[in-house]
C-alpha cells in the first residue's frame, strides 16, 4: 500500500456503515486513522470517503447514520491533516448494487443526497500535472540494503 499511495493523487476509503463494522476500523489498532496518515504523508491530494452498505436493510439509506459516521471520521481526518470540504469528500453508496457509484438511485430511495455520484466526482476533478520538474522528487522505496552500504531501490 505504501508504494501505491506514494504514486497516487486520490485515495478512496470505503467505510462500512452497519453498526459494529464501522467501529472496527477505529478499534483494534485504529487502522482507519493509520491509512489516513499514510496517504497524507505520501502526498495524496484528495480523499474520497465512500460510506458503503447504505443499501443494507438495517441501514436503509438512513441519513442520521451517514451524518454520524461522517462527523466521527471527519475529526480523525482533520488530525491527519486533511480538510473535509476542501480536499476530502464524503459520499454514501451501496456497493452491492452500485448505487451512487455510477448512477443515483433516485429521490424515492435517497431524497436527502444531492451531491455527485462517485464517477461524476472523479470526472469533475481537474487533471493533475504529474510531469512537473519544479516539484520535489518522490520515489517509493521498495527495498533497502544495509549490508552493502546504503543502497536504496525503488520504482517510479
Amino acid at each position: 500500500m505504501i508504494g501505491d499511495a506514494a504514486q497516487a493523487d486520490i485515495a478512496i476509503l470505503a467505510i462500512s456503515a452497519p453498526k459494529g463494522e464501522f467501529e472496527t476500523g477505529f478499534e483494534c489498532g485504529n487502522q482507519t486513522r493509520e491509512h489516513a496518515i499514510l496517504v497524507k504523508t505520501a502526498g495524496v491530494r484528495y480523499l474520497v470517503v465512500l460510506i458503503n452498505k447504505k443499501d443494507d436493510p438495517n441501514i436503509n439509506w438512513n441519513q442520521a447514520i451517514y451524518e454520524d459516521i461522517k462527523d466521527k471520521v471527519s475529526s480523525v481526518f482533520k488530525k491527519c491533516g486533511f480538510k473535509p470540504g476542501e480536499d476530502t469528500v464524503f459520499m454514501p453508496c451501496g456497493g452491492m448494487n452500485g448505487a451512487l457509484l455510477k448512477e443515483h438511485p433516485g429521490d424515492k430511495i435517497l431524497p436527502w443526497y444531492k451531491g455527485p455520484t462517485f464517477i461524476e466526482y472523479l470526472d469533475s476533478l481537474s487533471s493533475f500535472n504529474r510531469r512537473s520538474i519544479d516539484g520535489p522528487l518522490r520515489m517509493p522505496i521498495v527495498e533497502r540494503y544495509k549490508e552493502m552500504g546504503v543502497i536504496v531501490m525503488g520504482n517510479n
